[in-house]
């Protein structure tokens, strides 16, 4: 297990690196990690939704996840997003992921098919399971149709390495809602960027972001100054944060999220169909907002996009 407290600050959901031909770019991908544990995370998510897990060839998945943990090193925990089409090809991936360096899981349901609540029981069951790997439930109810019901929790309570459950909700009446169904049983991690904040003040002991991988250090500060008791100063680099924030509430997050970390010189736009770069008047919202951003940043050293 890595030095730091697994589940507890600021996890940005890190991109995968493409280069010009769409191949996945081991080194540069290497790099943004790199820089992302330089600028004071806590912990990575690696091949999550921001990561492009579906879009991912199997043996991709494997060789990006084997080139985080040789680059991280066991500096902070590492936690693997797991994205299947079937339970049969997850429980593969998660034995893979446990050899490969992962401290921990992001699980979510099965892609594509919206199981009833037995089936979707069924698949964490059988993936948690296959690995001794401490296990966050990824629930987002909007992004992929399926609700970690209150209920469900209680029956996932029983397996001993569901252990977390990253909280994608836009209701932040969940964080509490689940804080007083199951006490400490489970840590509950926000993990929508424009209710973050709102989610550690109601008990989140970390968070899940898109967008620290543009602002690390602002995010980084606001996680610190909470930890500090300074609400204020906090809610202040939060309220600079919130337009960008907002992109990880849309269905094109990933393109923002990466048009962002190129524009502030960290990474680069390039996405996998069948996602495509942001074109037109949005492309153009949302380089007007990086750059407000940039100029006005409460914690970074500015590049190019200033």
């Amino acid at each position: 297990m890595a030095a730091k407290v697994l589940w507890k600050g600021v996890y940005p959901a890190a991109t995968t690196q493409f280069d010009k031909d769409l191949a996945v770019d081991v080194p540069a991908t290497q790099k943004v990690l790199d820089a992302l544990v330089t600028d004071g995370v806590d912990g990575l998510v690696v091949l999550g939704t921001c990561g492009e897990n579906n879009s991912l060839e199997p043996e991709e998945k494997r060789t990006v996840l084997a080139a985080a943990a040789e680059t991280v090193a066991k500096r902070v925990p590492i936690v693997a997003g797991v994205s299947e089409l079937t339970t049969d090809r997850a429980v593969k991936y998660v034995r893979d992921a446990e050899k490969l360096g992962a401290d921990a899981l992001m699980v979510l349901p099965a892609m594509v098919y919206v199981p009833t609540e037995d089936e979707l029981l069924a698949h964490f069951k059988k993936i948690a399971a296959a690995t001794s790997l401490p296990i966050m439930i990824y629930n987002n109810p909007i992004g992929y149709r399926v609700e970690i019901s209150l209920k469900l929790l209680e029956r996932l309570a029983e397996i001993p390495n569901v252990v977390a459950v990253k909280e994608s909700a836009p209701d932040t009446r969940r964080f509490t809602d689940v804080i007083n169904a199951f006490g400490k049983r489970f840590t509950v991690l926000a993990g929508l960027d424009d209710v973050a904040l709102e989610g550690l003040m109601m008990g989140a002991s970390g968070w899940v972001s898109g967008l620290t991988s543009a602002f690390p250090k602002e995010s980084v500060a606001i996680i610190r100054l909470l930890d500090e008791g300074k609400l204020e100063e906090a809610r202040e680099i939060y309220r600079w944060f919130m337009p960008l924030l907002h992109l990880d509430s849309c269905h094109d997050l990933v393109q923002g999220i990466k048009l962002a970390e190129e524009l502030m010189g960290r990474g680069s736009e390039r996405v996998r169909l069948p996602r495509l770069p942001l074109a037109g008047s949005r492309r153009e919202q949302v380089i007007a907002m990086v750059k407000h951003a940039a100029a006005t940043a409460p914690c970074s050293k500015l590049s190019s996009a200033a």
